[in-house]
């Protein structure tokens, strides 16, 4: 039984959420706080499983309470939102700064006749089984990072014009993670299709932008690349690349249940881009990204999946895994140091010859 704290300042939606977590005959309420306050002591008190989040609250705001019980009572949270205003996403995914684990929406109603619902469920039990660390709150400050101009003398590996990120459940501070690595920021475009609430992706673009030395932006269609950006798939667009430096966006048919899709991503990447690109799989539920980390490693591009110890969610990267789509496997912490290697003048160290 997975013992769950639902924290919001809604008696409504307190009971609401409670009625669809128990819907589950795994999930059980164990108790149900109003403030961040009394979420820090219920979270001490009851010991918890997972920790639903509220964001604003009276007393204490869900940001704080995180910190707190990061700090003294490490557990699982999701954080839960209705509202998609810049101030409220930008609280949320400073959240994730603070050890939260995955933002979502809140459900309007319960599972069968909501999507919201049936998401919070099966993340919530996804969630449980994820180890957490305790953080310091002094850590925890946010400073915003000067926005890193391209070094024009850096030598760079010329033969890689393009890195592409894959990402679900839990992939937001894996992102931030590669993006804020030490060290030059990466004079090739990124782009990235993260699984992701809809209307979420416009807060998580301005979160990584202003948290990160890239400018971050969601991507439009048309669009050329430019070295040093870092392009996320906008709600319900595929993103594709059109010849090697120009972003397509289509509306077609969901793949692998998902749009944007990145399996459709990184197909088109093999497509366009062959061997002059670098694949990344990183966490999350489900299979969706690992045909396409394969059609890339067919198309001898360089392709990393991350390890089972570093993600959040190993489903993605553990399917790429098996079907022998990934060159690498690594663990989180590597991925940033290991894009600066290949992308490095003549050290990509692996070969160009098709297997």
């Amino acid at each position: 039984m997975i013992r769950v704290l639902v924290v919001d300042d809604s008696k409504t939606l307190r009971l609401l959420i409670r009625a669809v977590l128990e819907s589950d005959p795994e999930l059980l309420v164990i108790g149900m706080a109003s403030n961040g306050e009394e979420a820090v002591s219920m979270c001490s008190r009851l010991q918890p499983d997972v920790i639903t989040m509220d964001i604003r609250m009276p007393v204490m705001d869900g940001y704080k309470a995180i910190q707190h019980i990061m700090a003294e009572s490490p557990r699982p949270i999701v954080v839960c939102t209705t509202t998609v205003s810049d101030k409220e996403m930008k609280i949320s995914f400073k959240a994730i700064e603070a050890g939260a684990l995955v933002v979502i929406g809140k459900p309007g109603g319960l599972p069968g006749e909501d999507l919201a619902a049936n998401e919070l469920i099966t993340t919530v039990k996804a969630m449980a089984g994820v180890k957490v660390i305790r953080r310091r709150r002094w850590l925890q400050e946010n400073h915003k990072p000067l926005k890193t101009p391209l070094n024009i003398d850096l030598k760079v590996n010329e033969d890689i014009k393009l890195i592409a990120i894959g990402a679900s459940t839990g992939g937001p501070p894996a992102i931030h993670q590669i993006l804020c690595r030490p060290g030059n920021i990466l004079p090739v475009p990124i782009i990235v299709v993260q699984h992701i609430t809809p209307g979420f992706v416009v807060g998580l673009a301005r979160w990584l932008d202003e948290t990160s030395p890239y400018q971050v932006t969601v991507a439009e269609d048309g669009e050329y690349l430019k070295p040093g950006h870092v392009y996320l798939a906008p709600d319900n667009n595929h993103l594709e690349v059109a010849g090697p430096n120009r972003i397509l966006l289509k509306t077609s048919a969901p793949l692998n249940r998902h749009r944007p899709s990145v399996s459709m991503m990184f197909e088109s990447v093999a497509r366009v881009l062959g061997d002059k690109a670098v694949g990344v799989l990183l966490t999350g539920m489900g299979e969706d990204g690992a045909s396409g980390l394969l059609a890339m490693y067919k198309a001898n591009a360089y392709t990393i999946a991350q390890d089972r110890a570093s993600c959040i969610v190993f489903g993605m990267p553990k399917v790429a895994v098996a079907l022998g789509a990934a060159r690498e496997v690594c663990p989180l912490d590597q991925i940033g140091p290991r894009l600066n290697f290949l992308l490095s003048k003549n050290e990509s160290g692996f070969s160009r010859s098709k297997s």
